[in-house]
């Protein structure tokens, strides 16, 4: 048993972190929902960068992004990913690793049909992380795929949805002097129980 209380306090990790995201709406000047998400490519080499995250679900954390992009392929291949999300407003941050699954094409089409039309022609006309001449020939392809698919431009089939079932959750909050306190939930499996730990920091 941890001596859990306050911002800690609670038996669901997700909930958990859908009420810190919600106190970070109310504090954080920009992207609340903005995760540093981590991948390794084919060499073990690792790999970050920020992403969007979309939706905190009972047992997962979900992203979208082009299949085809550097870390579509990587996490594709590897199945693994890890993300931090950190809020400097609140001096908080949560930690999740585990393995990655595309979302159902329904759930990615829903999600896709909420965006900005701006967005849809743009995830059609991005070939992303391929390299691009310049921002000019970005913009003609977007004029070409405005042309193409109008105003209601279906999801492209290499653009979609990825879930983050997490093994490992770890919540942090800065203490004085560096005394932080952190609280890690882990399992072995998504069906089994979480073991809370708290952490030295």
């Amino acid at each position: 048993m941890t001596d859990r209380s306050g911002i800690f306090a609670g038996d669901d990790p997700f909930a958990l972190t859908r009420r810190w995201l919600s106190e970070a709406e109310a504090s954080e000047p920009n992207d609340p929902n903005a995760i540093a998400l981590s991948t390794v490519d084919a060499a073990g080499m690792p790999n970050v960068r920020m992403v969007l995250l979309k939706d905190v679900e009972d047992d997962g954390f979900v992203f979208y992004t082009n299949f085809d992009s550097a870390k579509g392929k990587e996490l594709a291949a590897a199945g693994k990913a890890a993300f931090v999300m950190h809020w400097k407003s609140l001096r908080r941050q949560v930690r999740v690793r585990g393995e990655i699954a595309r979302v159902a094409d329904d759930v990615a089409d829903v999600y896709y049909a909420s965006r900005s039309l701006k967005s849809r022609l743009g995830a059609w006309a991005s070939r992303q992380s391929q390299p691009l001449a310049s921002r000019g020939a970005l913009m003609a392809e977007v004029a070409k795929v405005s042309a193409r698919h109008g105003a209601n431009p279906p999801r492209p089939p290499f653009w979609g949805g990825f879930r983050i079932t997490p093994s490992e959750i770890e919540f942090w909050a800065d203490g004085a002097f560096r005394l932080h306190d952190r609280f890690v939930w882990r399992r072995e499996a998504p069906d089994l129980p979480w073991k809370i730990t708290r952490l030295s920091p």
